[in-house]
């Protein structure tokens, strides 16, 4: 899951406004092939497992009765994915729908490569948690994709080695860095958790969570503020921890973090919505010990938490038959027999908000059986996804977090300093590129 989260299977409650500069042009005029009555054949690239079995599903039924057959062509995801399908773009040949992160929808909007579906999915929106529908709009009237899945983030831990050294499960991250030291006092062979840089999102929605908007624009301009208060704040608090020697500093998704979580030498994971996967492989001689609760807050009297991962279905401007692709992307993520079949093929936790209390989750995950409202709270605590902002170069920004953080991690440096790190080469790629940035 360490790329795509299977999830990516998810990142909610994004709210991006580009300059009209960048969207100038960009949408083709919606509906241009006609009425779509069919027959229409569409191919749709994706790289959500058992995808095909889904879009069965459409093609034996509601596909069959409108003439719209559509072909699953799997595809590696994250960047790898966002580069050929501009790279398809540019020949005019990319697909009729592809499955698309929501940090890369402002990089596939700016280069035209998304087209504006909003008068054939409109009725959809009310099916979504209001900033998880403006994640798929980038803060305009226009509708780039459907949304598919999210990833609310959540807290960890081992309630049983909790009990074990009397701690309790923090609600504020002051009282979170406490418990990390008091288990160090307790047990020095242990750690609460481990700072990872090697998945950038895991920091994103961190800074989320706590107010962070790193891409806005005014006018054609923009603003990228990747080293703004709210993210300084994040990087001096794991910053502080892992200088100190309170927390682990070993990336995520290595044989030694499996063993890690799997012996109880690492007792909590700040994650999301589709940790029980992961731990499901990662420790599965602890399945049953874990518990999950809200993330830590910055403050008592708040409750918001960031998200980790989460895609959409979007239309290509290439489409010639965008009308009957939209009909589709609607139907994959607000039917209930498609939401059932994604959960069960393909491990999405759904974006619509209806399909969160049913089907596939109305009893928690397998791992966590011991906690009957596993998914009750989990629709709970995604109500409270903060917004964010994502611009048109995420992959140079990430990139660079997992060089300059990975070094300030291994060394236990300053970690704003890596943060500043972070910013300059975001700024210096996008004034590269061409666009007008505000210093």
């Amino acid at each position: 899951m360490p790329n795509t989260k299977r999830v990516r299977l998810v990142a909610t409650s994004v709210a991006v406004a580009l300059g009209a500069g960048a969207l100038a042009g960009c949408g083709s005029s919606y509906g241009d092939s006609g009425t779509d009555s069919g027959p229409v054949s569409l191919t749709y690239w994706s790289w959500a497992p058992g995808m095909d079995k889904v879009v069965d599903l459409w093609n034996k039924g509601p596909g069959k009765k409108e003439r719209i057959t559509v072909t699953v062509k799997k595809q590696a995801s994250g960047d790898t994915l966002v580069t050929k399908i501009l790279t398809a773009h540019k020949a005019r040949k990319a697909p009729d729908l592809v499955q698309a992160e929501y940090q890369a929808l402002p990089t596939l909007v700016s280069n035209d490569a998304l087209a504006d579906i909003s008068k054939d999915v409109g009725d959809a929106k009310g099916r979504f948690a209001e900033g998880v529908w403006q994640q798929t709009t980038l803060g305009t009237d226009a509708v780039y994709a459907v949304p598919q899945d999210i990833g609310p983030m959540m807290f960890y831990y081992r309630a049983d080695l909790f009990e074990k050294y009397g701690l309790k499960v923090p609600t504020t991250w002051d009282e979170f860095a406490q418990t990390a030291r008091d288990l160090k006092k307790k047990d020095p062979d242990k750690a609460l958790t481990t700072f990872s840089a090697n998945d950038s999102g895991l920091f994103a929605g961190l800074a989320q969570q706590a107010g962070a908007r790193w891409w806005t624009t005014s006018g054609d301009r923009w603003k990228v503020a990747v080293d703004d208060a709210a993210t300084r704040k994040v990087a001096t608090f794991w910053g502080g921890l892992v200088k100190e020697g309170a927390i682990d500093n070993q990336p995520m998704y290595t044989p030694a973090w499996n063993k890690a979580l799997n012996t109880g030498k690492q007792i909590a994971w700040v994650s999301a919505v589709w940790a029980p996967g992961t731990l499901t492989t990662a420790a599965p001689d602890t399945q049953g010990k874990w518990a999950m609760a809200p993330l830590p807050q910055w403050s008592a009297s708040e409750n918001v938490t960031g998200s980790w991962g989460g895609s959409s279905t979007a239309v290509t401007t290439d489409s010639r038959h965008k009308a009957a692709a939209a009909k589709f992307a609607a139907w994959l993520n607000t039917d209930g027999q498609a939401l059932n079949a994604l959960a069960k093929e393909s491990g999405i936790y759904p974006a619509s908000t209806s399909a969160q209390l049913s089907g596939a989750f109305l009893n928690p995950p397998e791992y966590f059986a011991n906690q009957a409202d596993f998914y009750t709270r989990a629709a709970e605590i995604a109500k409270t996804t903060a917004p964010s902002a994502w611009g048109p170069n995420v992959n140079v920004a990430y990139t660079s977090f997992k060089d300059a953080f990975g070094a300030a991690a291994k060394n236990r440096s300053d970690f704003v300093a890596a943060l500043n790190t972070v910013q300059e080469d975001t700024v210096a790629d996008m004034e590269k590129q061409g666009f007008e940035v505000v210093r």
